[in-house]
């Protein structure tokens, strides 16, 4: 199918211009110059009302503009709201072009399956109220984010359900003064749940596999990793905000393979939003789950003790940790990298009990 051309909307300036070009010329007296008679004669200007009788009169003030409520706005080719509507007529544009574009196939997505028109343009709108209005994200620290060039940026986890793990990317995404992109490292269970492993790769997660984390960091992408993987997202009620082991330090050997920047990253909110009171180990088998969590709401209310509490979220990112400065071979060094996957934790670790301590409460 041959690609349509989209045809700009015409707005009431350019209307007007075209009506005056068209507009048939009058007499010779008509078209004399303002201020001079047909044979050629200077004429005074004609003058109204008061001023012409009393040429001391002083100049009456311009009407000021009506500010009631009832007034309308108007633009400057004189239709009411015009702008708005010229705003409409351009996001109409705009999506039928982008629709154009998803049928016939006229985008790109990078080797990872990253499709960033769609992420910028309806997968970040749909998250973006549940970031703003649901869970009203504080996010602090986005500076530390380097501007250009690769960077690590590592977090903890928790909430049961992987919802921290999106709304850092939206603080990122929406929050950088760089506008830079976030690209998550992710389990095996997202890449073979059908529907979830689509918009993951649409997102621009990847398998959590140092190989892939490599190529991005050497493509100058923001990559993010949650060490404590299921043990973080998992661990009950009564632990939480307690860091889990953070394996076996694998993200350090990356970051210093490709001598990027480490920046933690502390989020707290995630953990009330599903308390975790239980894990039935059976179901969890059976499904092929790594747990299978007990709420309060879940599973005694069925699909509406799904729906997460609306707690207050925080999101900091930490002063970076520079790697650059070590030997190559300082990636194969197990006690540098139990050092480094210290150092992090405990930063992180540290910030979440700042940031607990600053807060007023789960809810506000």
């Amino acid at each position: 199918m041959a690609d349509a051309k989209v045809i700009p909307f015409d707005d009431d300036r350019s209307r007007g211009s075209r009506g005056a070009g068209s507009r048939r010329r009058g007499s010779a007296a008509e078209s004399a110059p303002v201020g001079e008679g047909p044979g050629g004669e200077v004429q005074p200007l004609p003058v109204r009302g008061a001023a012409a009788q009393d040429p001391a009169a002083e100049p009456e003030e311009p009407e000021e503009p009506d500010e009631s409520p009832g007034a309308r706005p108007t633009t400057e080719g004189g239709g009411e709201e015009g702008g708005e509507e010229g705003g409409l007529e351009r996001r109409v544009a705009a999506g039928l072009s982008f629709l154009r574009r998803r049928l016939t196939g006229d985008y790109e997505v990078d080797d990872f399956g990253y499709d960033a028109e769609l992420t910028d343009q309806v997968l970040m709108s749909l998250l973006r109220p549940m970031y703003e209005k649901y869970f009203r994200v504080e996010v602090k620290g986005v500076e530390n984010i380097p501007a250009q060039g690769g960077a690590l940026i590592v977090a903890n986890h928790s909430g049961t359900l992987p919802l921290d793990g999106l709304m850092m990317q939206v603080a990122v995404h929406d929050h950088h003064p760089a506008d830079r992109h976030l690209r998550l490292l992710a389990a095996d269970l997202v890449f073979v749940l059908p529907v979830v492993n689509e918009l993951a790769r649409k997102l621009g997660h990847t398998l959590a596999c140092a190989e892939d984390a490599e190529r991005l960091l050497a493509k100058g992408e923001l990559v993010g990793v949650m060490p404590e993987g299921f043990k973080g997202i998992g661990k009950p009620f009564g632990e939480r905000y307690k860091l889990q082991r953070f394996g076996r330090g694998g993200f350090v050997s990356t970051a210093l393979r490709q001598g990027v920047p480490i920046v933690p990253c502390s989020i707290v909110g995630a953990e009330e939003i599903y308390p975790m009171i239980g894990n039935s180990k059976t179901l969890a088998r059976l499904l092929g789950f790594p747990y299978f969590p007990l709420t309060p709401t879940f599973p005694w209310l069925g699909p509406l003790g799904a729906v997460p509490l609306p707690t207050k979220w925080t999101i900091q990112f930490g002063e970076p940790i520079p790697t650059d400065g070590y030997a190559p071979e300082a990636a194969e060094d197990p006690v540098l990298m139990f050092n480094l996957t210290d150092q992090v934790r405990e930063q992180i670790q540290h910030t979440l009990y700042k940031l607990l301590v600053q807060r007023r409460s789960v809810f506000f």
